[in-house]
């Protein structure tokens, strides 16, 4: 007498990992999510293994997840999966204060972010 499941939002060669309240700026992890969007998942992650930026350990957990869902829920050919969709959403700002000179405050923004990836599973050419 459970609630009825919500039907799959996705076609059926694609699989999604979502990663939620992420502890950077939006902006910041849209350049990293940039850098993989379109490309092969395993270049992808080799790309997301040796960058600098400190984010891009987070991505490569969200992009691995993505692609052992693909994997074993849905049954998709990993060797053939490639990143359709990369996208950033804001999440909450934590708002912390700084004492200035002459009395005044100066506001700290510690935002968070959403990641969403997507992975689809390319058609073979012959």
């Amino acid at each position: 007498m459970g609630k009825a499941s919500r039907g799959r939002s996705l076609p059926d060669n694609e699989a999604r990992a979502v990663a939620r309240s992420i502890r950077t700026s939006p902006y910041k992890l849209n350049q990293v999510a940039r850098s993989i969007r379109g490309k092969a998942a395993e270049a992808a992650l080799s790309e997301l293994q040796f960058s600098r930026r400190r984010i891009a350990q987070v991505v490569k957990k969200v992009l691995e997840s993505a692609v052992a869902n693909a994997e074993n829920n849905h049954q998709l050919d990993v060797d053939q999966l490639m990143v359709s969709e990369a996208y950033v959403g804001k999440n909450m700002v934590m708002k912390r204060w700084r004492p200035r000179a002459r009395g005044r405050a100066g506001r700290i923004m510690k935002p968070f972010s959403n990641l969403t990836i997507v992975v689809r599973e390319r058609e073979e050419t012959v």
